[in-house]
């Protein structure tokens, strides 16, 4: 059995050897600037080079109310002392911290609306130190975006990145997700396109996200998803984590609606978005086979809105919408994203399947109708006060997942510590009547709801249910 000084001394040879083949080997080469495309395709930091800069850090501060007592939520201690006195909250100011990227040179940053909400005061930090105040121009939770100015640029021009068009994507393409990760600092992370298409994320109206496994963590909201020509392909969202941390699941939102809400944003802030006037279903394996397809796609109508732009455009109940230019549609959530990226005045062609035959039908795309007019807010002495509500249009019955012959008013609002709020009034509520009286707009609604009166009789609707209650007037 060998002794441990021979092992002592084996592995000391081992290392004397080593070193001496170590300090044979030629000294490593030289870094140079890729000058071909193959060249660039071998390393990432030519291109983390280009795109860094243009990527934010965001700083959202918010006012927070914060119980003075831990017993501020106990039912038993509310029922002898109240709400208030050493129940009182008071105001505590907290930081969210998020990314952004620039996509104009004036200084219009792109971030997720979930990054900002709620807050008071926003800034961003460039990838040099340089920080700056921002204001936010336009809010977007449908799509879960906000844009964001710089407030005072100095006459400067900042880096931007392009957009990619992000229906070129495949899955396998590579991408960087580039963003500031537990406030760490601008942190570059790799990995491929893992799915296109993803829905069922998170609760934005527009569910279409790109699915890749470049590590995203919390922070990396707002960031960038870049390809391999540095542009841009997406801004991170969100993760799937049981831990809070990467598992090589994160979603981006699609570069083509990026676009769509950073160019409401540089033209004033306001989103005219598309309508089509059709509800629609995913094509089942049954429906397919019934409509003689050979593999379940698509988006079938199960409604029109009357006088809409799909009753005009002649199209019916039982059709299926296939593809919009020649871009396949596989269920309603992809019909949506891809009518939402079109620019509202042009044309678009869409691709149908009715009895057994396909045609393309080119139409104009038409904004929805507006219902500014129709919203009205209940003030002064009333039960009802603090509640803003809206008249049932078609678009807005589609958008809530009513029916087209909804009628009523649907709250749109309510005011924190308001009478409506502590009478137990939701947003979206679908008010029906009250007292026996229906109504057809929304001020209508608001001179019945500001009258006086002993006991309210309300009807309403809300998750599906219909809810009949009496309260005290």
């Amino acid at each position: 059995m060998p002794s441990p000084l021979l092992n002592a001394t084996g592995q000391l040879r081992k290392q004397q050897r080593s070193h001496r083949l170590q300090s044979s080997l030629p000294a490593p080469a030289k870094r140079t600037v890729p000058v071909s495309t193959t060249q660039v395709k071998l390393s990432f930091a030519p291109v983390v080079k280009q795109v860094a800069p243009s990527v934010v850090n965001v700083y959202s501060t918010r006012i927070e109310q914060q119980n003075v007592s831990p017993f501020a939520n106990d039912p038993f201690f509310q029922r002898f002392f109240g709400q208030q006195g050493q129940f009182q909250s008071r105001p505590r100011e907290s930081q969210s911290l998020g990314s952004g990227v620039i996509v104009d040179g004036s200084g219009v940053i792109l971030t997720n609306s979930h990054v900002v909400d709620g807050g008071t005061e926003v800034h961003i930090s460039l990838s040099d130190g340089r920080e700056y105040a921002v204001d936010v121009v336009l809010d977007d939770k449908k799509t879960d975006l906000a844009v964001l100015k710089i407030r005072d640029p100095k006459g400067q021009t900042f880096p931007a990145l392009q957009f990619a068009n992000s229906d070129a994507l495949q899955v396998g393409d590579l991408v960087l997700a580039i963003g500031n990760p537990f406030g760490v600092g601008q942190t570059v992370t790799s990995g491929i396109v893992s799915a296109l298409a993803r829905t069922g994320v998170e609760s934005s109206d527009y569910e279409f996200f790109i699915q890749t496994d470049a590590a995203i963590n919390p922070g990396n909201s707002g960031g960038a998803l870049v390809d391999l020509d540095g542009n841009l392909v997406g801004i991170n969202t969100a993760i799937f984590s049981k831990s809070g941390g990467s598992v090589g699941i994160g979603f981006a939102i699609p570069a083509n609606m990026v676009r769509v809400v950073a160019n409401a944003g540089i033209a004033g802030g306001k989103i005219v978005r598309p309508w089509f006037g059709a509800k629609l279903q995913a094509v089942t394996a049954d429906i397919a086979a019934s409509m003689g397809m050979t593999a379940p796609h698509g988006a079938m109508i199960t409604d029109l809105a009357p006088n809409g732009p799909a009753e005009r455009d002649g199209f019916a109940v039982g059709d299926a919408i296939l593809s919009i230019d020649g871009i396949a549609v596989d269920d309603p959530s992809g019909f949506n994203f891809r009518l939402a990226t079109r620019q509202v005045g042009k044309t678009t062609t869409l691709s149908r399947l009715r009895n057994g035959k396909t045609e393309d039908v080119t139409i104009t795309v038409e904004p929805a109708p507006s219902d500014s007019a129709s919203v009205a807010s209940v003030s002064g002495d009333s039960r009802f006060a603090g509640a803003s509500v809206a008249a049932i249009t078609p678009a807005l019955a589609e958008e809530k997942g009513l029916s087209y012959d909804a009628s009523g008013v649907i709250v749109t609002a309510i005011k924190s510590g308001s009478p409506a709020q502590q009478m137990g009034l939701a947003v979206d509520d679908l008010i029906i009547s009250l007292n026996d009286q229906k109504f057809s707009d929304a001020n209508a609604f608001a001179k019945i709801a500001s009258q006086r009166t002993r006991t309210w009789q309300i009807v309403l609707q809300r998750g599906g249910r219909t809810i009949r209650t009496i309260v005290a007037g």
